[in-house]
């Protein structure tokens, strides 16, 4: 009984702090402007941030989108960035990944509309990846495919290897819908190697994807963090930063700040606490934050003359 109280009190207080921010982020002016989506070649890995966790990937000459959402409000929250890219702008699309169904995450009319969108383009419907227990809530938008993965399995998907890593969060669209999944992925193609982390608190498992998959670039959560509580589900800064250590990666890009006022932190703080924690490490020129809409694009590392020969005489 005393449980269940706790739990009722709990959803309570959160559903006060929702309708708070919802207040808050009804009146501020919406501000960014969308840029049209620079293109790369097919041996460079291009990464541009629509906001969010939303991501256009360029990689082994295909193109992803991570998470898109480009709603204007997510039921009653109104977004406070415009997204980097507009949908009309985007390049056809091979692969949408989903990290897991909450509405920040997962929004079926931002779906409907790539899908029409490549469509008409190419004629063919994009793909779309999903974890277990997921795929009802896309099956009826017009993907080409639905294809399910869970924590560590790994399928080849357009000519790229996808793995979905586990997280420390929950997947749950509603609240009672608890069978559904949740993890990142870590994309690997063309010589490059991205992990896009999808919402996670810090736990061991990055140490272990860093140790298993290796990834080069993490896009990594930074946001939503305040109060304490929250950081049972989500990274602060500084915890993002200890992730982006574990893996052992080259490259951070910070994601999950600024679009939607979903906790009670300044909406400036997390990229101010996170370069400063950088900068204590020793690593802030490894961390790059991207304006919605800018592109970075990296080049594959060149391979040693005599590691070629090697390989060809093996």
């Amino acid at each position: 009984m005393k449980t269940m109280v706790k739990r009722k009190s709990a959803v309570l207080l959160k559903m006060q702090s929702l309708g708070t921010l919802v207040g808050e982020s009804a009146f501020r002016p919406m501000t960014g402007e969308s840029k049209k989506p620079v293109l790369v070649s097919p041996e460079e890995l291009g990464i541009t941030f629509i906001g969010h966790s939303s991501f256009l990937i360029q990689i082994g000459a295909r193109k992803l989108l991570v998470d898109p959402v480009f709603a204007e409000r997510l039921i009653a929250l109104r977004r406070l960035r415009r997204p980097g890219v507009r949908i009309k702008e985007l390049p056809a699309i091979d692969i949408v990944l989903l990290s897991h169904a909450h509405m920040d995450h997962l929004n079926r009319p931002s779906l409907r509309r790539i899908v029409a969108h490549t469509t008409k383009m190419t004629g063919r419907a994009p793909i779309a990846v999903v974890p277990w227990g997921v795929e009802d809530l896309v099956s009826d938008l017009g993907f080409a495919r639905v294809v399910t993965l869970e924590w560590w399995q790994t399928k080849s998907i357009s000519g790229l290897e996808i793995t979905m890593t586990p997280c420390k969060h929950w997947g749950a669209r509603f609240f009672k819908d608890t069978h559904r999944g949740f993890g990142g992925y870590v994309i690997r193609g063309g010589g490059h190697t991205l992990y896009h982390s999808g919402d996670t608190a810090y736990f061991d498992g990055f140490a272990k994807i860093g140790e298993r998959l290796k990834p080069e670039i993490a896009l990594l959560p930074i946001g939503a963090y305040s109060p304490d509580s929250y950081r049972g589900v989500h990274t602060c800064p500084e915890e993002a930063l200890q992730a982006f250590l574990d893996l052992g990666a080259r490259r951070m890009i910070p994601m999950h700040y600024g679009t939607f006022r979903l906790s009670q932190e300044p909406i400036e703080e997390p990229v101010e606490r996170l370069m400063a924690a950088a900068r204590r490490a020793g690593v802030a020129g490894s961390v790059r934050v991207l304006p919605e809409g800018d592109t970075e694009v990296i080049r594959p590392i060149p391979v040693p003359a005599h590691t070629r020969r090697a390989a060809a005489k093996g």
